[in-house]
């Protein structure tokens, strides 16, 4: 029998806490959380695991996992989830995050994969149909857009423990053509996978559409990155791992075949092969100014660049681990059946990635002890462009964990599929350095603060010199029995050019956050929080404040949530973002700006324990104006109403 315990804190709320909305593009949120929320309905079996498979939860250092495959090691088979109490790297927060993702189950000898019968009396399936309808009609809806303007996606997954998975999504975004057009097929988007684990030396096997991972990003993570606080989690260490690709998101993936072999004990080695169609700007001349990865195919304008183009990428690592050292060699080749060739008249510019043909190798690096740990990585590209990243970490005591980072990427350095740690938005044209720390002061207490400066020798977006940005943030929680709380401060300064672009000046950014959790009783919660932004530029600044308040109920088979917020901000540049309960899968976290209200409320029922049916209706009232967004997005009205409906079928032996 399984023995499971859940844990006192939603992992969504949590793992948001880490992200810094305000740094991340939307589909970075929605492909952190998707992946989490996948992890989170097939959990790791911890009497089954390996180091890999740990390492990929972003939120263990690796003293942690190095803490519970030693433990687990001598003490198996694992009996409960109380064990975790006894693993000394683990802190009160991390074991209680980790209920979430991690059970125990069966012993099985780690070699003896599941027979065909085992698969079919134990496996899982599940089917889940999302629809979101809309309550107001867009400019495009009436003129534009080619489609009707619901969206709605359909997901079919079976899956054994950890050892087995496939399945299948089909999504549509509002304003894309269904059945018509170019999607005569249907769904603007598929997204079709197989994911096979430890079958003796395979460790892994994705067929279909799936991510990789390499090292610390410098030349291949299709995965997803959390941002410069959720890094003090991990403490900067290096990943290696391939994930079957179940989102909605048509953007960042790879399609074909990937595998992770186990060699000896000590090797291993990972291939992959891709070939996928891709969305693409085109010039004149037929070769490519950008590449697009929104997924959008609303109009006849953008259903024009769907898969305009082809991308094939191959790639592979070569690793050795004794212990907690290791090393790995990764190579990245990527071609385009199109010329990239992005317009260059503009000084930041000069730079971009350019040509058919990409190949970028790197060699990562770690070594950890149970108090320090060095981890690495050093990538060039085809033009000899070097760049390099570094983490030194150190756990003085069990209380207090600190970290430094440095980073250099040069203006010469391109990889197609980069994803690393930085200030800016591409893995080039940076070097800076990173401190911070984690203290649990005390059972109750939290402080976790960091402090990063970053230099840009070659001109960016919006800047046409050498300049400079700073971003420093202290945030504290207390936790004592039913009350949670938390504050939250942060100054961010960005060099920019003025008005009249004749000399850069500072944008400083001042943003507060204040939180209290109070829980009634078990099966009630309420929290309240307030956010405040100071943005100034010059002599100009903008502020904005944003007060919410979120309650939960909870009983047996029913669940209710609840959301309102008020924000009054003087422009976008003062914008402010705030969680908000949803239906599974859906992550959207949209700026609030202007003056409004907005409200949401969230029912989920289990009927059955076979069914789960999910409602939420959101509402945002402007008072500050009479039309939302603009083109063929505008809405002619100050408010909009949205009602997201989720059906979820379980089957399981």
């Amino acid at each position: 029998m399984w023995a499971t315990s859940s844990a006192q804190t939603d992992w969504r709320e949590a793992v948001h806490a880490w992200m810094i909305a305000e740094d991340m593009e939307e589909s970075d949120g929605e492909e952190t959380m998707e992946w989490l929320e996948e992890r989170a309905n097939n959990k790791i079996n911890l009497n089954q695991t390996t180091y890999e498979e740990l390492a990929e939860l972003p939120f263990l250092t690796t003293q942690q996992v190095e803490g519970m495959i030693d433990y687990i090691s001598h003490y198996y088979p694992i009996r409960t989830l109380n064990e975790l109490t006894m693993i000394a790297a683990l802190d009160q927060q991390t074991r209680e995050l980790l209920r979430h993702f991690v059970y125990v189950g069966e012993e099985k000898a780690k070699s003896v994969w599941a027979t065909w019968s085992e698969m079919a009396a134990y496996g899982r399936h599940t089917l889940t149909a999302t629809g979101k309808i809309p309550f107001y009609e867009r400019a495009g809806d009436r003129n534009g857009y080619l489609g009707y303007p619901y969206r709605h996606d359909v997901r079919y997954q079976y899956s054994y423990e950890n050892q087995v998975k496939v399945g299948l999504t089909a999504a549509q975004d509002a304003g894309e053509p269904f059945f018509s057009d170019k999607n005569r097929m249907g769904y603007d988007h598929y997204s079709y996978y197989l994911q096979l684990r430890h079958i003796g030396r395979l460790e892994e096997l994705n067929v279909g559409m799936y991510r990789v991972q390499m090292g610390m990003g410098l030349i291949m993570n299709t995965g997803f990155q959390l941002g410069k606080l959720a890094i003090l989690q991990s403490l900067g260490r290096s990943t290696h791992a391939l994930t079957a690709h179940s989102s909605r998101s048509s953007g960042n993936y790879l399609q074909g075949a990937a595998a992770t072999i186990s060699l000896s004990k000590e090797w291993r080695m990972t291939a992959f092969a891709s070939y996928r169609p891709v969305d693409a700007t085109l010039n004149d001349d037929g070769t490519m100014r950008t590449l697009l990865y929104n997924g959008y195919h609303r109009t006849t304008a953008e259903m024009e660049k769907k898969n305009n183009t082809h991308r094939s990428d191959g790639g592979a690592s070569i690793g050795w681990r004794r212990g907690t050292l290791y090393i790995h060699a990764n190579m990245v080749l990527t071609h385009f059946n199109r010329q990239l060739k992005p317009q260059k008249a503009a000084a930041y510019r000069q730079y971009a990635a350019e040509g058919n043909n990409f190949l970028n190798s790197s060699v990562d690096y770690g070594y950890s002890h149970q108090r320090w740990s060095i981890a690495g990585e050093t990538a060039i590209n085809r033009q000899g462009a070097f760049a390099l990243i570094h983490t030194v970490s150190v756990q003085p005591d069990e209380t207090l964990s600190l970290m430094l980072l440095h980073r250099y990427y040069d203006k010469q350095y391109t990889a197609i599929h980069a994803r690393s740690f930085g200030e800016g938005s591409h893995t080039q044209n940076e070097h800076g350095i990173y401190l911070g720390a984690t203290w649990n002061a005390s059972r109750y207490w939290t402080i976790q603060g960091y402090a990063d400066y970053a230099h840009f020798a070659w001109p960016r977006y919006r800047v046409s010199t050498a300049s400079d940005a700073f971003d420093g943030m202290m945030s504290t929680t207390y936790h004592r029995r039913r009350w949670t709380l938390s504050g939250r401060y942060r100054m961010h300064i960005r060099q920019q050019d003025n008005d009249s672009e004749q000399r850069i000046v500072n944008r400083t950014d001042h943003r507060m956050r204040l939180r209290a959790e109070y829980r009634l009783a078990e099966p009630l919660r309420l929290s309240t929080q307030v956010d405040g932004v100071i943005s100034r530029k010059e002599r100009v600044s903008s502020k904005g404040v944003m007060i919410g308040e979120h309650v939960r109920w909870q009983h047996q088979w029913l669940q209710v949530n609840g959301n309102i917020a008020w924000f009054h901000t003087d422009d976008y540049d003062s914008r402010l973002y705030q969680y908000e309960h949803s239906v599974q899968n859906d992550f959207s976290f949209p700026p609030y700006y202007g003056h409004g209200l907005r409200y949401a409320l969230t029912a989920q029922a289990a009927i059955k324990k076979k069914i789960m049916v999910t409602a939420k209706i959101g509402v945002t009232n402007y008072f500050d104006r009479h039309t939302i967004g603009s083109g063929l997005q505008e809405i002619n009205h100050s408010s909009q109403t949205d009602l997201l409906i989720q059906l979820r079928y379980f089957i399981k032996s």
